[in-house]
Formats: C-alpha cells, structure tokens, sequence
C-alpha cells in the first residue's frame, strides 16, 4: 500500500513539474494599453476674431482680430489690431428737434481709434484636450491711432432769420455743428449722415497699454471661443475734441486727453 502511495505521490511531483516547464516557455503576450491624451500645444499658430465693449464707447465698443504664434507649450507671441469709437456718455445728450430729427448737443466730432499693438499671452490654467475652461494672462502696448471726423447737422439758414421753417424752399446745408455759428437750436433739422465729413478727418496719435485675461472654452482643438476682460490706459498728444466749447476754460472740462476703461471683449477663431 506504502508502495503504491509512493508511486502516486511520484508521478504527481513529475507532472506538476512539466505542467510548470511547459508554462514557462509559453509566449507570453503582451497588451496594448492606450496612450492617454496630450494636453500640450498641438498647434502652432492661433487666429482670433473679437466684439468689444467698453466703458469709454457706446453700446457696442468696436471689433478686433489677433494672430498668435506659438513659443513654447506655455507662451505665445500676438499681434493685434482694434478698431473702436470714443464716446462720453455722461455728457453727450441727444436732442430730438421740431421736425422729428435728432442731434447731439455741442457735439462736434466723430471719434474713432485704431490700436495696433504687439503683445504676450501665456496659459495659466490649461483645459483638458477637448473640453474645459483654460485662463490666459494677455499684455500688450502699442500705438493708438486717434481719428476726429467731423460731426454734421442740417441748418436752416432761412428759419432762421424767419422762425418759419419750409423744408421745401429753405436754404439747408449740412455744416460741422459749431454752437457759435449754429446759434438756433430751433432751426437744427437733423443730424447729417454718418461720413459727410470723412474728407476733414484728422488723425491724434497716442499710445496705450492694455492687461487682461481671457477664458477659453471649447470642445475642439482647433476652435477657439472665449470672453477676455482687462484694463486699457490710453493718452493722446492732444484733447480728443468730441464736443465743442463755447470757451478755452470750457475745452479742458468737456474734452480729455487720457482715456482709462475697462474693457470686455468676445471672440471666436481658429488654430492650425
């Protein structure tokens, strides 16, 4: 019986053996185990199309585009160029005249700035690779480019040595709105239309410096949509006229020759 269990207990140690050496010469397989998404730059060039409002234009403050070149996984290199309007809400009143026209009171220039500039951007926060929100610190400076069209009106010069208006056989013309040549309020029709002087335009050079961040948001890689706000300081050579003084004293209080606002501006573009 002894002999029999010692023959058993044999063959068993002989089988697990060559069970073990034929495991161990088995291949062995390997698995694929995905790559997992990059978050780093996968681009190089960015373009940016933007709507901008501000606290120095109207309700909607001008437009601007930025091309941004890739420097490293963190830092990018942007031009830039915006265009926007100047307006001083709190002293600009419209006035509505007798035959249903409207003008601005002493206004007496259009005011329009071009802001080329050059700046930095760099990612502070990166969304993930197709989703997410991602912050970005913007810094920019460059030259402001000041435009001062005239502002027209239409004047009765006949009303007003009558006080009878005849829009029919009155002699009417469209003038840059001087109040002390344009004396008669009564006899202002309307406003003229928007480029009627662009011919007299004058340029103001200045120069400005903007800081600002932007939130991006998006599913894609290669779309950009966002919102930016910041802060822009702005000074020209000389006074912006907007509104026309009827006194040298009067010129300082109504005009202004430095321009602080705070701005916000949404954009939309693409990445290659």
């Amino acid at each position: 019986m002894f002999s029999s269990l010692h023959r058993f207990g044999g063959l068993l140690a002989l089988g697990l053996l060559v069970a073990a050496g034929a495991r161990a010469q088995a291949p062995v397989r390997s698995e694929i185990v995905p790559a997992a998404p990059s978050d780093e730059q996968s681009y190089s060039k960015e373009v940016v199309y933007g709507i901008n409002f501000n606290t120095q234009g109207g309700l909607l403050g001008g437009a601007s585009v930025r091309s941004s070149r890739v420097l490293d996984d963190r830092l990018l290199r942007f031009w830039s160029i915006e265009g926007v309007m100047l307006k001083d809400k709190a002293k600009e009143l419209t006035v509505n005249t007798i035959v249903g026209g409207s003008y601005v009171d002493r206004k007496t220039n259009y005011a329009f700035v071009l802001r080329p500039s050059i700046g930095m951007q760099r990612i502070l926060f990166r969304k993930a690779a197709d989703a997410g929100v991602q912050v970005n610190g913007l810094l920019s400076v460059g030259p402001s480019i000041g435009l001062l069209m005239p502002y027209y009106i239409s004047y009765d010069y006949t009303a007003a040595r009558t006080q009878v208006i005849n829009i029919q056989t009155d002699d009417i013309r469209n003038e840059q709105y001087d109040p002390l040549k344009h004396v008669d309020p009564n006899v202002i029709l309307d406003h003229g239309p928007l480029f009627s002087g662009i011919g007299e335009t004058k340029v103001v050079p200045g120069f400005h410096a903007r800081g600002g961040l932007s939130f991006e948001y998006g599913r894609y890689r290669d779309a950009v949509t966002g919102v930016e706000v910041g802060v822009l300081v702005e000074g020209f050579t000389k006074r912006m006229v907007i509104l026309s003084p009827s006194n040298l004293a009067e010129t300082d209080r109504l005009n202004r020759q430095f321009f602080p606002s705070v701005y916000l501006t949404l954009y939309f573009g693409h990445r290659s």
